[in-house]
Formats: structure tokens, C-alpha cells, sequence
């Protein structure tokens, strides 16, 4: 059949195409089918229907596949395509495998994810596809293949010289800030660190996007290997250098289901990592109440998944299980995490739970690569935060990324309206809901309005008094800061409770 083309200049994130009714039915194709379009380029697409999108006798199509067609500039008006029904994706047949409990060969794992790189997968596809890997997992020669699979359809970097260290936290805690003190740090002792992060999906700020305050984040796989190999270290974005590009797609699907199966978490740590060559990686893995491992014993099972996978990689993988039940430093939400992270690079000046958790896991990288002898990495750690280097490979990290060195933390601009949460009665603080803090950052404008966020003004087990403020939001507008407050006072996120929690008078009291 052939059909004339025209244009949706939208991106959707998938091959598909717009049937008329008419046209589908003499074709005898329906939604969800494949057909195979031969223009300049052929190409295949999955089908929709409409009935008044596109006329009959006119093949809708989004910009994915206009891309692969390649009409000229003179042909617009009157590109003409063929089109023939194809056979379903064998990606079909594999994801029915993994649905039926059978074990997928690496042939198969490999076909899959290339499809899902490529974009041929349907909407339907790839939620089956994440669904039956929630279920039923994967073995672990499987997740091993989906890793590498994940490094084989994307950029890598290769760097000429050895180790590169790199480190990961697995999140859920919020202001996680440790990066900007850690990269530093240990590109301040001669290691090579590029670390490539993500931005926030449901946090209120990745390191992405806390960086972002400072300088430019997105770059190329060659320039991250340029600036890294001639400073040191880099904080960048991920999504900008092709590396491991299935798991950005895969996080995608996964978030409209809230489900985040355990194969697929591996696989898209271990895959940026291997993808960056690093030969050292220290994962941060925060446990507790609010955070993504309840418990040591569900943190320590992790920990040896990934050590593991990391041996079949051939990387050298070290495990921290750290504190996570409550927030790490003060602040939540971009410029307000940047500014007490620059704070302790310029003059060790903040929260101890930032300082302490930041060079206990650079220490490791430090002993890792050799920059310390075992047991004294913190110590070196702190030694290069007390001295000045870290600060000043700071300094480079922002310039060679574009940013002003000079910026001084107290000018960097934060929400201009602000609100304070206060305590309805004297105690202590005895408990962090950190999804709630999360979400009240978030309601507030954080992570894409950059200086939103929250400043807690007392940590666990501090004293509180009636009426003293807790905490304070901050918003770039105005109506933003109203929702933010109203769900704080609502949903209580800092639990204050006196010493005496609840009195139980004896059943025998007042006999005589």
C-alpha cells in the first residue's frame, strides 16, 4: 500500500504510527501490530488508528520515524511511502518467556534490550516486560547479560589510565548531598572520579540537579573522558552521554507502575558503572525507616548482589551501609544543598552527619585506589577537606564545566518565599518521616525549581520548645509555598515527643 506522508513533529519515545480506519482495514492491521515502511530509509512501526487525525490515503507518523525515513526538503509535499504488514517483534515472544517463568539466553536478553534502545517496543510490551521482571526476577547469569547488554547498546568511555573510581548511592534519603564533598575529595588525591549522576525521578534533587545550580551538567561521553582525564573528576548528567541509554527508558516505564523490580536496580547501577570503566565502586546503601532497605538484613543481602555482579564485571565493589532513617545535612532541595555542601568544602563548616558520612565513603574510595593505606582514609578524607585541596578541586570541577569558581555560597539565590513549621509542644525530635519531607520539598518547587526546598532547624534528639520553629520551606512562587506549608502542618513529617510518652496507671491504683 502506498500512502502519502505526514508529519507530527512530536517525539513520543517509541516507533509508532497513525492509520486511518479505512486504510488499516483494507491493510488488515490493528493497533498494536507492525508494519514495515519503505521510504528513502525503510523502517518499522508499531500502528495506531484514528479515525480523524489523518485522512485516508495519509500515513501519520511522529518524529522517530520521520527521522529514519529521510525525506528531502523538496519531496514534503508529496512523499509518498509503501507499506507492508511485518511480523511481530521477537522482543513479543521473549517478554511471553519471562512471563511464563522460563530462563532467557543471552541471545535473547540481548534482542530484548536492543529493542528497547531502538524504540520498538510498545507501551504494552515494555510494562510486561517490567512487570514480569518485578514477579519473577531474573537468575543471575541473567542479570549479569542485562548488564552488559545495557553496556553494549551505548556510549563507553575508555580511559588510558587506571583506576577509575567511582561511587553510587542506592537513594531514598533526602538531602544526600555527600557527591560534592566525595568527588572532590578524592580527585584532590590523584584518583580519577567522573562521576555521571541522575537527576531526581521522585526526590526533591540528584546530583544532577544540584550541580546544575553551579554549572553546566550535560556533555558528551568524549567530554567527560576530556575533563576528567585533565582535572580529575566530574559531576555531570548521565542522560546526556548515551551511556547505558536502556535504563533511562526502562526508569520511565517503571515510574508510571511504582514498582522498581530487583534485577532491573542491579542491572542499572552496575551498567553506568561499567559503561564509565571503573575499575573501583563504593555504593552507599542507606537502611532503615523511609528508605528504600528497611532493614541491615535486607541492606547486607544488596550489598552482596552487587559485589557479585560487580566480580562477574570485573570491578572491584565495596558495600556501606549507612544511616538513612533521617535526612543527611540540614537542607532539601537544590541551592540549599549546594550551599551547605560549598559551606564545609570552604571552612568544615555544617552538619557532622554530612561531614561524617562524606569522608567515610571517600575514605574507602581513597583506600580502594590507593591513596590511603587501610583504615586511614577518613582520616586523609578529612585531612583534604582541613587543608584546602578538596575546595580546590572544587573550584576546577566548576570551571572546567563551565561555572564561576568564585561563587560564593550565601549569593547563591534561594526561594524568596518562605514559611516556618512550628513545634505545638515541648520535647524532643524523635522521628523523620523522609518521604514526607520529600514530598513537601517537592510540592514546594524542588528539583526543577532550583531554589526550593526545606531547612530543618533541629535533628534527632534535639529540644525542642512550643511555638519554635522546626523546619522552614522555601519557594520560588508564592502558590507553590502555600501547598508545601499546608501538607507540612498536615502530614507532621519531624515527630516532637516529651520524654514521658504515655502514661499506664496499674489496675490497682488508689486501693486502700
Amino acid at each position: 500500500m502506498k500512502l502519502k506522508l505526514q508529519h507530527f513533529d512530536i517525539k513520543i519515545g517509541q516507533h509508532k504510527v497513525l492509520f486511518n480506519l479505512a486504510d488499516a482495514k483494507e491493510l488488515g492491521v490493528n493497533p498494536g501490530d507492525r508494519v514495515r515502511i519503505r521510504g528513502r530509509e525503510s523502517v518499522s512501526a508499531i500502528v495506531d488508528l484514528t479515525t480523524d487525525m489523518v485522512e485516508a490515503g495519509t500515513l501519520g507518523v511522529f518524529t522517530e520515524v520521520y527521522e529514519h525515513l529521510k525525506p528531502l526538503a523538496e519531496e514534503l509535499t508529496a512523499y509518498t511511502v509503501e507499506v507492508f504488514p511485518a511480523l511481530r517483534s521477537k522482543s513479543g515472544k521473549i517478554i511471553k518467556k519471562m512471563m511464563d517463568k522460563e530462563h532467557l539466553n543471552r541471545e535473547e536478553i540481548n534482542q530484548l534490550i536492543k529493542d528497547v534502545v531502538d524504540e520498538n517496543l510498545s507501551d504494552i510490551e515494555l510494562s510486561a516486560f517490567m512487570t514480569a521482571s518485578y514477579i519473577h526476577g531474573m537468575d543471575d547469569d541473567e542479570i549479569e547479560w542485562l548488564t552488559r547488554a545495557m553496556i553494549d547498546t551505548g556510549e563507553k568511555i575508555e580511559f588510558d589510565t587506571h583506576p577509575i573510581m567511582d561511587k553510587h548511592s542506592i537513594g531514598g534519603v533526602p538531602g544526600n548531598k555527600i557527591s560534592l564533598l566525595v568527588v572532590p575529595i578524592v580527585a584532590a588525591n590523584g584518583l580519577l572520579i567522573p562521576k555521571t549522576s541522575s537527576r531526581a525521578i521522585t526526590g526533591a534533587g540528584g546530583t544532577a540537579d544540584l550541580m546544575e545550580v553551579l554549572c553546566n551538567v550535560e556533555f558528551s561521553a568524549q567530554e567527560v573522558k576530556e575533563m576528567t582525564e585533565k582535572v580529575g573528576g566530574v559531576l555531570v548528567w548521565g542522560g546526556s552521554t548515551n551511556i547505558a541509554p536502556a535504563d533511562d527508558k526502562l526508569i520511565r516505564a517503571e515510574y508510571p507502575l511504582s514498582i522498581d523490580p530487583y534485577c532491573q536496580m542491579l542491572a542499572s547501577i552496575m551498567a553506568k558503572k561499567g559503561a564509565i570503566g571503573a575499575d573501583n565502586l563504593v555504593i552507599d546503601i542507606p537502611t532503615g525507616s523511609g528508605t528504600k532497605v528497611a532493614n541491615v538484613q535486607e541492606g547486607q543481602k544488596l550489598a552482596r548482589d552487587l559485589i557479585n555482579l560487580g566480580h562477574r564485571l570485573g570491578m572491584n565493589v565495596e558495600c556501606a551501609l549507612t544511616y538513612g532513617s533521617s535526612p543527611v545535612g540540614r537542607t532539601i532541595g537544590p541551592a540549599l544543598e549546594v550551599r551547605e555542601a560549598l559551606k564545609v568544602l570552604k571552612s568544615l563548616e555544617g552538619p557532622n552527619s554530612l561531614i561524617e558520612k562524606s569522608t567515610a565513603l571517600a575514605g574507602i574510595l581513597l583506600e580502594m585506589g590507593g591513596a590511603a593505606p587501610r583504615e586511614r582514609g577518613k582520616e586523609l578524607a578529612m585531612e583534604t577537606l582541613r587543608n584546602g585541596k578538596a575546595l580546590a578541586k572544587m573550584k576546577e570541577i566548576i570551571e572546567i564545566q563551565g561555572g564561576n569558581p568564585d561563587v560564593i555560597p550565601e549569593e547563591i539565590p534561594i526561594g524568596e518565599y518562605t514559611a516556618d513549621v512550628c513545634a505545638s509542644s515541648d520535647g524532643y525530635v524523635i522521628e523523620f518521616d523522609n518521604k514526607w519531607l520529600i514530598e513537601v520539598a517537592r510540592l514546594a518547587g524542588a528539583p526543577n525549581d532550583k531554589g526550593a526546598g526545606i531547612v530543618l532547624h533541629k535533628k534527632m534528639g534535639e529540644v525542642v520548645k512550643k511555638g519554635e520553629a522546626i523546619l522552614t520551606v522555601y519557594a520560588e512562587k508564592e502558590f507553590k509555598l502555600e501547598t508545601a506549608i499546608t501538607t507540612a502542618q498536615r502530614t507532621n513529617p519531624i515527630v516532637v515527643e516529651g520524654m514521658l510518652l504515655r502514661r499506664v496507671p496499674g489496675a490497682t491504683y488508689g486501693l486502700q
